[in-house]
């Protein structure tokens, strides 16, 4: 029997790649989502089936769930207490490394609600808490910069940019997923587990940037170092100017963390060795 596995969420950045990769491995996917209308034309004729559900509305998301062999939350980790509460299935879902960081926000603190639910309950589960994510159609983070480098003559970094990233391509993200859904369904997990996923190349940031622009076909910049407060302070004005995109004063904040990680767990639980940043960052201007 082909396993059905609901996507929540499907309507994502993940949750339609993730959609796309079950049903070319011949799974059998129920899309739930808040909003039919918001799910892709493209992917309705593949799908078993489609259900709407506030993930807030419990008896919507229970019927939404019913008889599914396995969950695969895209949507926040906040929801997974509610996800939990509405089915005894399986769960893969994807939380986020914010939770490491040193300023708790809603976002992180929302991440370990979810991780500390699925802990609480027991059940065979995969928590992947991904790095920043590039290379998604419309993805809001080496797309959006490359937006805004295109409008600056320097580039303004907190410290000059010396804190280390690690961003993971789109594509890696759901082969991390799919290599989990095979664990949970061959039955290798039969406990909660959590894992960090993360590119396979780590760098300061502003060798992050350097490569956005050299990918880009763009210019090089000079990069300057200026205070984060300062930063922080001439973000709150993005929001009025259009032609820039809008840059929060927490985001300037992260670029003070490094954002690092050990991806040998990953390798060794997944199997998944993730692609350079080279190799992301190429097939993402490639495609544009």
């Amino acid at each position: 029997m082909t396993p059905l596995i609901a996507v929540i969420g499907a309507n994502g950045r993940s949750g339609r790649s993730l959609c796309s990769a079950l049903i070319a491995q011949g799974y059998a996917v129920r899309a739930v989502l808040r909003r039919i209308d918001a799910l892709p034309d493209e992917l309705r004729p593949h799908l078993q089936s489609i259900m709407q559900a506030d993930l807030t509305d419990p008896d919507a998301l229970q019927t939404a769930l019913d008889g599914v062999q396995l969950i695969a939350n895209t949507a926040h980790a906040r929801h997974l207490p509610d996800i939990l509460q509405a089915s005894s299935a399986p769960i893969i879902a994807l939380g986020s490394t914010r939770k490491f960081t040193r300023w708790p926000d809603a976002h992180g603190n929302g991440v370990l609600a979810g991780e500390a639910a699925l802990q609480a309950n027991g059940r065979p589960s995969l928590l992947l808490h991904p790095t920043m994510i590039y290379g998604a159609n419309g993805e809001n983070n080496v797309q959006r910069l490359a937006k805004l480098i295109r409008k600056l003559p320097i580039i303004p970094l907190p410290g000059g940019g010396a804190m280390q990233v690690q961003p993971i391509e789109q594509r890696d993200v759901i082969r991390c997923i799919m290599s989990g859904i095979s664990l949970l369904l061959a039955g290798q997990i039969t406990t909660p587990e959590t894992l960090v996923i993360a590119g396979g190349t780590a760098l300061p940031y502003r060798q992050f940037v350097q490569k956005i622009i050299t990918y880009a076909g763009l210019r090089q910049r000079p990069i300057l170092s200026v205070p984060n407060t300062l930063l922080a302070h001439l973000a709150r004005y993005t929001r009025y100017f259009s032609f820039v995109p809008t840059i929060m004063p927490e985001e300037i904040r992260r670029l003070l963390e490094d954002k690092t990680f050990d991806i040998t767990p990953m390798k060794t639980r997944l199997n998944i060795t993730p692609s350079s940043l080279d190799e992301g960052l190429k097939r993402l201007f490639a495609a544009q």
